[in-house]
């Protein structure tokens, strides 16, 4: 019943039903005496007459309601159905228009509204698409927070981000959870970032910073969201600076650690250079001696800035290795004899043990002369760092590796070995495990070359150490590489 007096044609009918029931109640009250008094004859007839006309004024409003129908309400039901349409999507729903008054002008108008509609849902999607092309684009992560702190929506790499703050963030729990009940959980802004949130919130302002997380540096960029003026959220956009930051730092270093190297030949050369000019010394001893003094000091400069220009041709891909077919055998022969009188002479035993059989050490393509570089770096820095009365051993073996048939080759020393929070850093330049040990004769970048050689031949270079139990640097070199060039003889 109540559905049916929702209707509109019903409650129109139901109004004219009681107009007209009241106007012949009406009527019928002061009329009836009237009749019955001036109408004595023939009242019963006027009467008749009176219900009569009355059950055609009824009728005459039931036929009105069902024109009403017709006319107003099923054009109304047809509006109402193109709107439901248009809710559910389909903006292209028009509506017929039956008449020009103002039920035709209503039709009109939802029509023009519908296209309006149709175009600007259609330009929202194209800028929603251009929009999220530009995030998916972008290498840098962005993600925007409601003004509570939970996670709105990111690109790819936002996702990415998020992912692996989360993973870092579990595990920095230690086996809890890194996202208290309540809290939101996943959806929730990760916690190295609360802090700049909040800031932004409170001082509604961008705010720059950097973010250490895990071992990583990453830059922030945070700034305030708003609608109609009132601050809704924050929008992040996030990059990994690690690579950056660990750059400019071996770039420092690199800056004064070729200073200090330079700074001691330097003044030594111009000490002794002077001591010569003023005739400060007596005898020719003397002067052989401070001429031998510069004499090495400039080798040593020599030798640095000579480490440093191989150095750099091959972080920059300039210096190009000529591949030979290449035994090792006879190379690591000559290494050996190279270094065993010098190592005679501090008491200190070098053995070598390579397999056995022609061809066992034998690399399809690679430099030799820079392979001779490697190995000899190698066995200097395990002489100079080994003591009187113990042994250095150079090994090579043929294995079976993930990349396919592989040689190994091991320098081994019994020195006081590299501490092992040093050890990820030795093949860094001018990096120096003990602090205090006295300056020696070498550079200071031997083992960043052999790294880059070794590299360049598709290599791998790992050490190992214990103090007091000495240090093996372990050298494993495919037999085929790819990327060295093949030397062409003529």
């Amino acid at each position: 019943m109540k559905q049916l007096w929702r209707n509109i044609v019903i409650k129109l009918w139901g109004t004219i039903i009681l107009l007209v029931a009241f106007v012949l109640s009406l009527l019928g009250v002061f009329l009836l005496p009237y009749i019955d008094m001036e109408f004595t004859s023939n009242s019963y007839e006027i009467k008749r007459l009176f219900v009569i006309i009355c059950i055609i004024g009824f009728s005459l409003t039931t036929f009105f309601a069902f024109f009403l129908s017709s006319k107003i309400t099923q054009p109304l039901l047809q509006l109402k159905r193109a709107a439901d349409m248009i809710t559910m999507g389909h903006y292209d729903t028009k509506v017929g228009i039956r008449s020009s008054d103002e039920i035709g002008q209503l039709a009109v108008a939802f029509n023009h509204m519908g296209e309006k509609l149709e175009g600007t849902i259609r330009d929202l999607n194209y800028e929603k698409e251009h929009l999220a092309s530009i995030l998916g684009s972008m290498t840098d992560a962005v993600v925007t927070f409601d003004a509570s702190g939970k996670i709105i929506s990111s690109n790819p790499h936002g996702e990415t981000f998020l992912a692996l703050w989360r993973d870092l963030m579990e595990n920095a729990a230690e086996g809890g959870t890194a996202f208290p009940p309540g809290s939101g959980g996943r959806k929730r802004i990760p916690q190295p970032l609360e802090e700049v949130f909040e800031a932004v919130v409170a001082e509604e302002k961008e705010v720059t910073t950097k973010l250490h997380v895990g071992g990583g540096v990453w830059s922030v960029v945070m700034a305030p969201l708003y609608t109609s003026g009132t601050l809704r959220g924050a929008v992040a956009v996030l990059r990994n600076v690690t690579e950056e930051v660990r750059l400019e730092k071996l770039r420092k270093d690199f800056v004064a650690n070729v200073s200090h190297e330079l700074r001691t030949p330097l003044s030594m050369l111009q000490g002794y250079s002077e001591a010569l000019l003023d005739d400060i010394v007596s005898t020719p001893e003397e002067r052989r001696e401070l001429a031998q003094v510069i004499h090495d000091e400039s080798l040593r400069m020599g030798r640095l800035v000579q480490d440093l220009l191989d150095l750099a041709r091959l972080e920059t891909g300039v210096l190009e290795l000529h591949g030979v077919e290449t035994d090792l055998a006879p190379l690591l022969q000559r290494v050996h004899r190279k270094f065993a009188a010098l190592a005679r002479d501090r008491g200190i035993a070098v053995e070598l043990d390579t397999p056995g059989g022609e061809g066992a050490l034998v690399l399809a393509r690679a430099d030799e002369d820079r392979l001779e570089q490697v190995f000899t770096n190698l066995l200097d820095n395990a002489i100079r760092h080994t003591p009187e009365g113990k042994r250095i051993f150079l090994r090579a073996s043929r294995i079976e590796a993930d990349n396919g048939p592989s040689l190994r080759i091991e320098v081994e020393d019994q020195g006081d070995g590299i501490p092992a929070e040093d050890l990820p850093y030795i093949f860094e330049r001018f990096y120096k495990a003990d602090k205090s040990r006295k300056r020696t004769s070498g550079t200071g970048l031997g083992l960043a070359i052999v790294k880059n050689l070794v590299d360049a031949h598709e290599g791998t270079i790992h050490a190992r150490s214990r103090i007091g139990h000495g240090t093996t640097f372990t050298v494993t070199l495919p037999v085929a590489p790819k990327s060295v060039a093949v030397e062409k003889r003529r």
